[in-house]
């Protein structure tokens, strides 16, 4: 509403920066704001000659996960892929890929932010991941590799149990998610 000098007032409150009576701005939020292939190495150690191998190719596939906080409600979220082709002559391709995602939280519990993080934000990076991994092994020369889908949920729960077995038998705890897909 204006008042009589035509200045604007704030008769409801609604830009004090006060919490809102609904509880709007203190409701738990989360969310990926971006993401972006940090580091990308592919290693084609072969060629040419790999080319002319006829076996099929055994691939080993390692993924790690870590965050790290950028500022209060900001953390990047890292999801790293390593990939290895062999046959019985050698090395055919090495693919490194640390694939991130910059994730917002506000009102998020320290559990719960902890899933997201660990569990639920690297769902959703995924994808995106495997198809950077499909192009990068297709420009070095090779079939596109689809990596099979990973049940970070499922190995979050996994890891967690056994941190909480560790940690009540009196051990370290139990570091970040990793594992073989």
């Amino acid at each position: 509403m204006a008042d009589e000098e035509g200045v604007l007032t704030d008769l409801d409150n609604t830009n004090s920066g006060e919490p809102k009576p609904n509880g709007a701005d203190t409701m738990p939020t989360a969310g990926i704001i971006t993401q972006y292939v940090k580091d990308l190495s592919v290693e084609n150690p072969a060629a040419p000659e790999v080319f002319q191998w006829q076996e099929p190719p055994q691939i080993d596939v390692q993924f790690s996960i870590g965050a790290e906080n950028v500022s209060a409600d900001v953390h990047e979220v890292m999801l790293k892929l390593t990939l290895t082709a062999t046959s019985q002559r050698g090395t055919m391709y090495i693919v490194d890929l640390a694939y991130c995602g910059l994730v917002g939280m506000r009102n998020v519990p320290e559990d719960q932010a902890h899933a997201f993080l660990y569990a639920e934000a690297p769902r959703l990076l995924f994808p995106f991941a495997r198809r950077v991994v499909a192009d990068a092994v297709r420009d070095a020369g090779f079939p596109p590799l689809m990596v099979d889908p990973v049940d970070f949920n499922g190995l979050y729960a996994q890891q967690l149990a056994a941190r909480r077995a560790e940690e009540a038998a009196g051990g370290a705890p139990i570091a970040p998610v990793t594992g073989n897909a």
